[in-house]
């Protein structure tokens, strides 16, 4: 592992431990490189938070902090206000992800924030697009997948799940009902939580997703790390270990937990294992949200060219119905779908398409 990476770490351990790091050792780093890599995982805040413990102050790495914290707040008054008005419509709704977990962060803006996750009533999303649009949003894509994006200039970006995973996912079944494991916000009608295991359950069945495709970056292990320390001597680890079992994920949910305790436990990295720094590399070059590259090349690990170009074109129905709704209407317009999808990409995707013979023909057996 090179000396950027090792940087990184020691930098956000000491963010999130209250560590003050060695002055002379920041003062050697190469703040540019580190800035750069600390974007692509979107840690720029903790980072900073680290430097100015040890005296350094760096113009980039200040500004990104003090972004992130004005996000938060922008973000949190919106939501409250969002909220607000689901309650006076009667529409139940639950806080999801980086909106729960930056609460444990021990500063405000450490854990910084893309967007806003709600899981809400899908029956009422008629009424919640009325409700965002009246507040200054664009919908940018509502009832075409399983969440709904608004956006409102400059920064503000919500996504509102009907679902909390898409009918094609492997984990649809598990969470096709999520009210059975919602518990009931204190002081309101309609707001609802889950369990702390059932969170950490889901944000290791969404972090999964992510690991499994395009990959993800080492903000989710220290998300991992953060939700242990705070919550982990009072977990039901048997019950969050069924669970997983149930998913499919126990053996990853024991490797990624082990992994970011052991690295992020102190300011000196210790011996890894060759599956751990097999692992860790992973998430150290692929960024918050992955790459292409990972994404093909995990889908080429077990499949040949010719069966993946194949799995690609002439995808599940229920995959098919979420990329094209009106298939879903009856099967025999599943071939009109896969000419349709087909176009799609000839006209509209054409960059993509190329990225993706590209990567075939780099990893493809």
């Amino acid at each position: 592992m090179n000396t950027l990476y090792k940087d990184l770490i020691y930098l956000l351990s000491c963010a999130v431990n209250g560590i003050t790091p060695d002055t002379a050792k920041v003062q050697a780093m190469d703040l540019e490189r580190l800035y750069r890599l600390a974007k692509l995982h979107t840690v720029r805040a903790a980072v900073c938070i680290a430097l100015k413990r040890a005296g350094v102050h760096d113009k980039q790495f200040d500004q990104a902090y003090k972004k992130a914290v004005r996000k938060n707040i922008y973000l949190d008054m919106e939501r409250t206000a969002i909220l607000s008005d689901f309650e006076k419509q009667g529409i139940w709704y639950m806080p999801l992800k980086g909106s729960v977990l930056k609460e444990l962060y021990s500063a405000n803006g450490m854990r910084e924030m893309a967007d806003n996750d709600v899981l809400y009533d899908s029956t009422k999303q008629s009424e919640v697009k009325r409700i965002m649009l009246s507040m200054g949003y664009s919908a940018e894509s509502v009832g075409k997948t399983h969440h709904d994006v608004y956006m409102k200039p400059p920064v503000l970006n919500f996504e509102l799940h009907t679902l909390l995973f898409g009918a094609a996912s492997d984990f649809y079944a598990y969470y096709q009902n999520p009210k059975r494991l919602m518990i009931p916000d204190e002081g309101s009608k309609y707001g609802y939580h889950f369990s702390d295991e059932d969170f950490y359950v889901y944000m290791t069945a969404h972090e999964w997703k992510h690991y499994n495709g395009s990959g993800t970056g080492i903000r989710s292990l220290l998300d991992c790390y953060v939700y242990c320390k705070i919550k982990g001597e009072s977990l039901d680890w048997k019950y969050i270990t069924e669970q997983c079992r149930q998913l499919e994920i126990a053996d990853f949910e024991k490797e990624r937990r082990s992994l970011a305790v052991k690295i992020f436990s102190s300011d000196t990295l210790p011996d890894l294992t060759e599956s751990e720094q097999e692992m860790l590399i992973f998430y150290l070059t692929a960024g918050t949200y992955g790459t292409f590259d990972n994404a093909i090349k995990k889908k080429l690990k077990d499949q040949s060219k010719l069966s993946f170009w194949v799995h690609s074109i002439f995808i599940p129905r229920k995959q098919m119905a979420a990329s094209v709704p009106f298939t879903a209407k009856s099967p025999l317009l599943y071939p009109v779908g896969v000419a349709w999808r087909c176009g799609r990409v000839l006209i509209k995707r054409r960059d993509r398409l190329k990225q993706t013979i590209k990567a075939v023909n780099k990893y493809g057996k």
